[in-house]
């Protein structure tokens, strides 16, 4: 199985869709997202230097247009997962089916501005924290005042919050850890940016969206979601919360993902699926493919005819399945046998892991037509648990 993932905001670098512009159509595709963003991602992505592509307003849409561009010159049909890093979440859930490249630009858009007024509102910050024990370093970024807003495995934690917090942080660092200023307008996935949250969720109340086609990752828990709402909340909600990309990643070796292909501008996120997964890596030979330039498509498409199934949710028409949202051995609710009427949001079972049970619930009212799978059965992301019928 074969995963494509979309980087986020610090992946971004001067001129890096300049080679795009050559491919019939791109240019008039991205003259078309710019109407939608409010940006010239044009300008953006050939001739703005490294300060005006730095702001969140105009980087967040940029990102996510860079990355469907690329998509839409792959077959994504036989392409199995798809997963984002913070912005590059809503370029995740355009390929897989839950909005439209539309929708995805529009919606970034509408991040990037408001994130950037959230900032403007108490000067915040970001630092990294690199190395030291995993769990000294959540406590001294707790004791600084700090949040905890990206979490991207291999010794990288992004803590986040006031500037006094983030001065006390570096002044007194976890044992054997550095901490690093990062050039950024304020604390992102924080509580700080709760009113771009509330204006996000304004908008995103008047999208529609779709069934996930394929398996979608979610940054709140590394999760593989499989309702349409479902996810489009949780990319509302992910604005103020951490980024889980460890949980991501652990994911991805769960499904069993032989080949990673990470989208423009990429580098970042393949970094890190190698650095943290590099045991996966030795043992199962995980492959890791970069997009930057249209001239690594052929590397890409041929490792998707090599890697890649098509993978869905909705084996007929007239069913859905419910999947499991992580790994772990599934218990169904006993007091549910097939035949019994479920009602919209009702617990169908929990999956258990080592950190405990995860609720799975039933996302449309209907039939409970089957199990599929059993009492302690062991259960991948995504993999089907229940097929339900009628009211659909």
């Amino acid at each position: 199985m074969l995963a494509i993932v979309a980087p986020g905001q610090g992946s971004q670098k001067p001129g890096f869709l300049a080679p795009w512009l050559d491919l019939p159509g791109a240019e008039a595709r991205l003259r078309w997202w710019s109407m939608l963003a409010g940006v010239d991602l044009v300008h953006l992505g050939t001739v703005a230097d490294a300060d005006e592509i730095r702001d969140t307003a105009k980087t967040q849409p940029l990102l996510v247009a860079a990355a469907l561009l690329a998509a839409e010159q792959l077959p994504m049909a036989e392409v199995g997962v798809v997963a984002g890093h913070s912005v590059g979440e809503l370029a995740a859930a355009a390929m897989g089916g839950v909005l439209t490249p539309e929708a995805a630009i529009t919606l970034a858009a509408a991040r990037g501005r408001e994130m950037a007024a959230a900032c403007a509102l108490e000067p915040t910050g970001m630092s990294a924290v690199l190395g030291g024990d995993p769990d000294e370093v959540l406590t001294a970024i707790e004791a600084a005042g700090l949040y905890p807003a990206n979490r991207n495995g291999s010794g990288q934690v992004v803590a986040a919050g006031s500037l006094d917090g983030l001065a006390k942080l570096a002044a007194q660092p976890p044992a054997r850890a550095r901490v690093i200023a990062l050039q950024v307008a304020g604390a992102f996935h924080t509580p700080y940016m709760a009113p771009a949250e509330q204006a996000l969720g304004t908008i995103a109340g008047g999208i529609s969206p779709g069934t996930p086609n394929k398996i979608v990752l979610s940054n709140r828990d590394g999760a593989a979601v499989d309702h349409g709402p479902a996810l489009l909340q949780r990319l509302v909600r992910q604005v103020t919360a951490p980024v889980r990309w460890d949980l991501c990643m652990a994911t991805l070796a769960a499904i069993g993902v032989s080949a990673v292909v990470e989208l423009p501008p990429a580098g970042t996120l393949a970094g890190l699926v190698k650095r943290e997964l590099k045991n996966e890596i030795a043992a199962r030979g995980i492959q890791i493919f970069t997009v930057n330039t249209p001239d690594d498509l052929a590397a890409a498409r041929d490792a998707i005819a090599r890697h890649g199934a098509a993978h869905s949710h909705e084996p007929a028409p007239q069913f859905r399945v419910v999947v499991a949202p992580v790994a772990g051995t599934f218990s169904p609710n006993t007091d549910l046998d097939e035949g019994a009427q479920l009602r919209a949001g009702q617990a169908i079972g929990h999956v258990n892991t080592r950190d405990g049970a995860t609720e799975v619930t039933a996302h449309d009212a209907g039939v409970l037509v089957e199990w599929i799978a059993h009492d302690n059965d062991p259960v991948a992301p995504g993999q089907p648990l229940a097929r339900i019928g009628g009211h659909l």
